[in-house]
């Protein structure tokens, strides 16, 4: 199959594209030209972001499939569909779990509960996304196929309450500085790697039983967040660590900013019903634990010295909540 990706080098992308190329599928990713384009893709040089740029740069390219990794709000959804309706057979919407009314009527989690985050824009944006690409996607008659992942982490982040992205969290453990944990760290939480993610949505590219459908894309293995930071303490490898447990509205009252991150997500259960995508993707099975990931996480961050810097405003966020809680 001929696919193009909208991403396809960031933390949920990579993996996803690489497996739909091994899997003997011709891969175009879209790109801005700045860095190099991995080997055994093509691309196509254009910012997505600008009216008319996708456009022009597709010119009469057509696909099999379109596998959207970086729509963020409506305006975006536009522009994408404006360059792409009738240029491919499948059309595939990366949405998010946040797209859920929170805190979730019941577990586990299904495609069907409520939507309507209203602590989260993030979210609200993604299912504004849902809702144009399903009523343009129904007047074109193009299959289309939503995904929800959930949190998700590769060898590039290390998951915590403010910010997976980079190495701030394990340089405060390293440094013996304090971090938080929000409430008592006994809710419950999924964390998927991006290689055991991608199985799933390759399994969905090109598949009929996917046309009209959402799926999420999730992990089983749920942990509390008190394991998960247990489990990342060991993998830095400290003896001891400063863990403070701090109320979920305390750390958002003074820090707005953590509402839509806490309110929004990580302070509610989180385990999902991947049942469905099971039923159409039998491949499917996350096979990566956490306990494996986050060390091959730590490795990788240590492998060069230029990626152990800590995040200046990411720290501020800590130093700002630990003093005033």
């Amino acid at each position: 199959m001929k696919i193009l990706v909208l991403g396809g080098t960031g933390n949920l992308s990579s993996d996803s594209a690489e497996l739909m190329l091994r899997r003997g599928n011709e891969v175009t990713l879209v790109t801005r030209g700045h860095n190099p384009v991995p080997q055994g893709f093509h691309s196509i040089v254009a910012d997505r972001y600008e009216p008319g740029a996708l456009k022009n740069a597709i010119g009469d390219k057509t696909f099999d499939v379109v596998a959207d990794f970086t729509t963020y709000n409506p305006d975006q959804a536009k522009l994408a569909w404006e360059a792409l309706a009738g240029r491919c057979a499948q059309y595939i919407f990366v949405s998010t779990i946040c797209v859920y009314s929170k805190p979730a009527p019941k577990l586990p989690i299904t495609e069907n509960d409520p939507q309507g985050n209203e602590f989260s824009e993030y979210g609200r944006l993604k299912e504004q996304c849902e809702v144009f690409f399903r009523s343009a996607a129904a007047d074109k008659n193009l299959p289309l196929t939503i995904v929800r992942p959930a949190h998700t982490y590769s060898h590039r982040w290390i998951p915590n309450p403010v910010t997976s992205a980079g190495y701030t969290l394990a340089w405060r453990l390293e440094h013996k500085l304090p971090v938080f944990i929000h409430d008592d760290g006994q809710n419950l939480w999924t964390l998927t790697h991006t290689r055991d993610f991608a199985v799933g949505f390759a399994g969905l590219v090109g598949n009929q039983a996917a046309f009209g459908e959402a799926f999420q894309i999730t992990s089983d293995m749920v942990l509390t967040w008190n394991q998960i930071m247990a489990e990342i303490v060991n993998a830095v490898g400290v003896d001891e660590a400063d863990i403070r447990h701090i109320p979920t509205d305390v750390i958002c009252g003074i820090e707005p900013m953590m509402v839509a991150k806490l309110k929004g997500d990580k302070a509610n259960h989180g385990v999902f019903d991947c049942a469905k995508l099971k039923r159409i993707v039998p491949d499917f099975q996350c096979r990566i634990p956490f306990r494996d990931g986050i060390r091959e996480s730590i490795a990788w961050f240590r492998e060069e010295p230029s990626r152990m810097v800590p995040d200046p405003k990411i720290n501020a966020i800590y130093d700002h909540i630990l003093a005033k809680a």
